[in-house]
């Protein structure tokens, strides 16, 4: 029998009357169950949306009670955010809602989980998010991502789950108290899932706090919880671990370099592992697909074409190009690419596979081999001659320059006035960010100085290429935010995006894939460690958004080049022959955007030599 809403909110009062700091634990468990029994017994959203304005009133009244300064603040910032958060799921303000669910969710990820007041918001928290979005999120992760973006679906309806009920129960016990195994054991995936995000992220804070032994209390719990075949939480909390795992051994360098000293790095590996990539998950393809075509229209009518890769390690990209070129009305151009790698071996086969092909399709081609790291790429050995139509390509690579930028910030910024704290941000300013057009410049992002975006390497790069003239140049970068002052921005940015690669091959590859294994130690896992575990010179993965991009191309000197709808229909179509409904892909701006369901991946941008205006 349904309860409706007037009951829920006698009955809710009633619990709230008995959930003072002196009730025992028999009586606390019992309200919890008849907490449980409300909601399984409402199928009113109005009902549930009255329980959560109650149990709201709830906390604001609790944490009044607390006299530590701490409580005091915490509450105030967390109790405005759940009032706003009620109301809008009362008034239906779905967007708003959303905002606000994603600003009592961050907020909480901030705080130490020591207060069953904290775990309670957290939990009301989940479930209007429930009610906002509907069943958009079908798993833990998205839930995360959901909260942590503020997206969801524009109208909902009411899908109450009962298992975030049993995980309020749960999140009440403090992780380092206790032997976790009788429940443990109980965890359904959804409720381990969110768990072990709960355990991460309290990980990273004691790791980045210099509190070891907590740290390592936690990284044991995880451990019991995470598996690198299980589902995609524990996967990806398998590799957390063992990224934040190498943090703390960087304390004692002797340890961590006698630990490692065995380790071979196998360029072979790392080319076999992005093949897998390639092959398991479309975002390669996209990207070599886009660029072709961007190419293809800026050279229409060329008879001479220079093409410069950035990183030449696949030839599929290339034998595209060769064969859509030997159908153009006037016939293929005469094609030089130039392909730079650090591995002599690499470049001898792209261009034994690059001469086979354009052999085959009687297409003059000759191709120019620079080994080389990108860093120590001298622009004359890219051999530009007059007269040719230049294009650049740059797919996944130009990030790995920003390590190289790390001095020269620490010398026109001071670490107490410049960095991104993790708790700078206030709810105000969350709830007042711009998330209609994620593409314009943050005021906390380190690019935003012109006096950062015009020195360092990647900046006297960006120039030299413009000196170049190129007609174009297309880049593929990560949409993350993996280029952080503190280990905390990087561990949340890491945590949601590569918790959606890796739902990526949970929905499409069989967990006991070797080939995904592969990918997901390889690649995903060595990248969630460099970003988590290096900090200098040796933490090359520093992924940024196309918003801190931007900046430092136009500065460079180079224009925009909106990429056409015909990319944009050959990529779609793609999708749609992939077969599988979770990829997305979006035109913002002239800027193409590949996405996991509503998070972004990946992002396609075309650049072409212009003037200062």
């Amino acid at each position: 029998m349904a309860v409706g809403g007037d009951e829920i909110r006698q009955r809710c009062r009633k619990i709230e009357g008995t959930s003072n700091d002196d009730t025992n634990h028999d009586d606390k468990s019992n309200n919890t169950m008849e907490i449980r029994c409300l909601f399984a017994s409402s199928s009113e959203t109005g009902a549930t949306t009255a329980l959560i304005t109650d149990w709201t009133s709830a906390v604001a009244r609790r944490f009044n009670r607390y006299e530590n300064e701490g409580e005091w603040e915490w509450g105030g910032g967390s109790t405005s955010c759940m009032v706003v958060l009620s109301r809008c799921t009362a008034t239906f303000q779905w967007r708003r809602g959303r905002q606000a669910a994603a600003g009592v969710f961050t907020w909480l990820l901030k705080s130490p989980f020591q207060s069953p007041f904290q775990n309670l918001t957290f939990f009301i928290c989940f479930i209007a998010f429930r009610i906002i979005t509907s069943d958009i999120f079908s798993d833990p992760f998205r839930i995360f991502i959901g909260l942590m973006s503020g997206m969801g679906q524009e109208d909902g309806s009411s899908s109450i789950s009962s298992s975030p009920l049993h995980l309020f129960s749960l999140m009440s016990l403090s992780p380092g108290i206790g032997s976790p195994y009788p429940w443990l054991r109980e965890m359904e995936s959804e409720e381990r899932g969110l768990y072990l995000i709960r355990l991460l992220v309290a990980c990273a804070n004691n790791v980045a706090a210099g509190s070891i032994e907590n740290a390592n209390i936690e990284l044991e719990q995880i451990n019991r919880l995470s598996s690198s075949d299980g589902d995609t939480m524990q996967r990806i909390a398998a590799y957390f671990t063992e990224a934040l795992a190498n943090r703390m051994l960087k304390g004692w360098p002797g340890l961590y370099k006698a630990i490692n000293s065995t380790k071979i790095t196998s360029i072979s590996e790392e080319i076999l592992t992005k093949r897998l990539f390639f092959d398991l998950c479309p975002f390669l393809r996209l990207s070599y697909l886009i660029t072709n075509q961007a190419i293809l229209e800026a050279m229409e009518g060329e008879k001479m074409v220079h093409i410069i890769d950035l990183c030449s390690s696949e030839p599929a990209q290339w034998i595209n190009l060769l064969q859509a070129l030997r159908t153009r009305s006037e016939g293929p151009p005469h094609l030089r690419i130039t392909g730079i790698h650090q591995e002599k071996e690499v470049l001898e086969q792209m261009a034994l596979r690059l001469n086979e092909e354009a052999e085959k399709l009687d297409i003059p081609f000759q191709f120019n081999p620079i080994v080389t790291r990108l860093e120590n790429l001298e622009i004359e050995q890219l051999r530009y001659k007059s007269g040719e139509a230049l294009a650049i390509s740059s797919v996944l690579q130009l990030h790995t320059l920003l390590a190289f930028d790390d001095e020269t910030i620490k010398r026109t910024q001071s670490p107490s006035s410049n960095r991104i704290l993790i708790n700078s941000q206030t709810l105000g300013d969350f709830l007042k960010k711009d998330i209609v057009n994620p593409f314009s410049p943050s005021p906390d992002s380190t690019s935003s100085s012109p006096l950062l975006l015009n020195s360092g390497k990647i900046m006297s790069f960006l120039n030299a290429l413009w000196n170049l003239s190129p007609k174009l140049m297309v880049v593929t970068e990560q949409e993350s935010n993996h280029n952080g002052f503190t280990l905390m921005d990087r561990a949340l940015e890491a945590l949601i995006f590569y918790a959606a690669l890796f739902d990526c091959l949970e929905s499409t590859v069989p967990r006991t894939s070797v080939d995904r294994q592969k990918v997901e130690k390889m690649l995903f896992g060595e990248e969630i460690k460099n970003i988590i575990a290096c900090e200098g010179l040796e933490r090359k993965v520093r992924h940024e958004k196309l918003e801190k991009w931007i900046p430092r191309f136009e500065l460079a000197g180079f224009g925009r080049v909106p990429l056409s709808y015909n990319g944009m229909l050959v990529a779609t179509r793609l999708l749609q022959n992939y077969g599988y409904d979770g990829y997305k892909i979006k035109n913002e701006n002239g800027f193409l955007v590949i996405c996991w369901h509503n998070q972004p991946l990946f992002t396609i941008s075309a650049w072409k030599f212009g003037r200062y205006s």
